[in-house]
Protein backbone atom coordinates (compact mmCIF):
# COMPACT_ATOMS: atom_id res chain seq x y z
CA UNK A 1 0.00 0.00 0.00
CA UNK A 2 1.23 3.61 -1.16
CA UNK A 3 0.16 7.01 0.97
CA UNK A 4 0.51 9.82 -1.40
CA UNK A 5 0.20 12.80 1.12
CA UNK A 6 0.46 16.36 0.43
CA UNK A 7 0.53 18.97 3.06
CA UNK A 8 -0.52 22.64 2.98
CA UNK A 9 0.13 25.92 4.84
CA UNK A 10 -2.64 27.74 4.41
CA UNK A 11 -3.23 31.43 4.88
CA UNK A 12 -5.63 31.41 7.70
CA UNK A 13 -8.24 33.83 5.83
CA UNK A 14 -8.46 30.74 3.54
CA UNK A 15 -8.92 28.06 6.19
CA UNK A 16 -12.86 27.70 5.68
CA UNK A 17 -12.57 27.70 1.51
CA UNK A 18 -10.14 25.47 1.52
CA UNK A 19 -11.59 22.64 4.09
CA UNK A 20 -14.93 23.25 1.91
CA UNK A 21 -13.17 23.10 -1.66
CA UNK A 22 -10.74 19.67 -0.26
CA UNK A 23 -13.92 17.92 1.25
CA UNK A 24 -17.07 19.38 -1.55
CA UNK A 25 -14.64 19.14 -4.50
CA UNK A 26 -10.99 17.96 -5.10
CA UNK A 27 -10.75 15.11 -2.84
CA UNK A 28 -14.20 13.65 -4.75
CA UNK A 29 -12.46 14.59 -7.78
CA UNK A 30 -9.03 12.55 -6.93
CA UNK A 31 -11.32 9.04 -5.72
CA UNK A 32 -13.54 9.83 -9.20
CA UNK A 33 -10.46 9.09 -10.62
CA UNK A 34 -10.04 5.16 -9.58
CA UNK A 35 -6.66 5.40 -8.63
CA UNK A 36 -6.97 5.72 -5.03
CA UNK A 37 -9.25 3.54 -2.52
CA UNK A 38 -9.30 6.00 0.19
CA UNK A 39 -8.15 9.49 1.36
CA UNK A 40 -7.82 11.11 4.52
CA UNK A 41 -7.86 15.25 5.33
CA UNK A 42 -6.13 16.28 8.51
CA UNK A 43 -6.18 19.54 10.18
CA UNK A 44 -2.80 19.36 12.19
CA UNK A 45 -3.16 22.67 13.52
CA UNK A 46 -4.31 26.20 12.43
CA UNK A 47 -3.71 27.05 8.72
CA UNK A 48 -1.59 23.46 8.39
CA UNK A 49 -3.69 20.47 6.48
CA UNK A 50 -2.35 17.17 5.43
CA UNK A 51 -4.40 15.01 2.77
CA UNK A 52 -3.19 11.28 2.54
CA UNK A 53 -4.61 9.44 -0.44
CA UNK A 54 -4.28 5.17 -0.29
CA UNK A 55 -3.30 3.47 -3.58
CA UNK A 56 -2.87 0.10 -4.03
CA UNK A 57 0.99 -0.07 -5.41
CA UNK A 58 3.53 2.55 -6.75
CA UNK A 59 2.80 1.53 -10.40
CA UNK A 60 -1.00 2.76 -9.86
CA UNK A 61 -0.04 5.59 -8.43
CA UNK A 62 2.28 6.46 -11.11
CA UNK A 63 -0.35 5.61 -13.34
CA UNK A 64 -2.11 8.59 -11.45
CA UNK A 65 0.88 11.03 -12.16
CA UNK A 66 0.74 9.89 -15.75
CA UNK A 67 -2.76 10.58 -16.71
CA UNK A 68 -4.67 12.99 -13.99
CA UNK A 69 -2.11 14.78 -11.58
CA UNK A 70 -1.92 17.90 -13.60
CA UNK A 71 -5.51 18.45 -14.32
CA UNK A 72 -6.38 18.51 -10.84
CA UNK A 73 -3.35 20.52 -9.97
CA UNK A 74 -4.51 22.97 -12.13
CA UNK A 75 -7.69 22.85 -10.58
CA UNK A 76 -6.32 23.43 -7.21
CA UNK A 77 -4.26 26.33 -8.64
CA UNK A 78 -7.00 28.03 -10.16
CA UNK A 79 -9.28 28.24 -7.20
CA UNK A 80 -6.01 29.59 -4.76
CA UNK A 81 -3.33 31.06 -6.85
CA UNK A 82 -2.12 32.64 -3.92
CA UNK A 83 -1.89 31.92 -0.05
CA UNK A 84 -1.47 27.80 0.00
CA UNK A 85 1.96 26.28 -0.19
CA UNK A 86 1.95 22.46 -0.43
CA UNK A 87 4.64 20.18 -0.13
CA UNK A 88 4.01 16.32 -1.46
CA UNK A 89 5.51 12.73 -0.51
CA UNK A 90 5.17 9.35 -0.71
CA UNK A 91 5.11 6.81 1.93
CA UNK A 92 5.41 2.95 1.70
CA UNK A 93 3.04 1.29 4.38
CA UNK A 94 5.64 -1.65 5.39
CA UNK A 95 3.41 -3.71 7.98
CA UNK A 96 -0.04 -2.53 9.45
CA UNK A 97 -0.58 -4.15 13.14
CA UNK A 98 -3.72 -4.22 14.55
CA UNK A 99 -4.51 -4.46 17.93
CA UNK A 100 -6.24 -7.72 19.16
Amino acid sequence: MIIYEISANVRLDLTGEYEQFMRETHIPDLLETGYFSGAELERVTDGVYRARYLAENRETLEDYFQTEVERLREDFNKKFPKGIDVSRQILEILEIWKSV
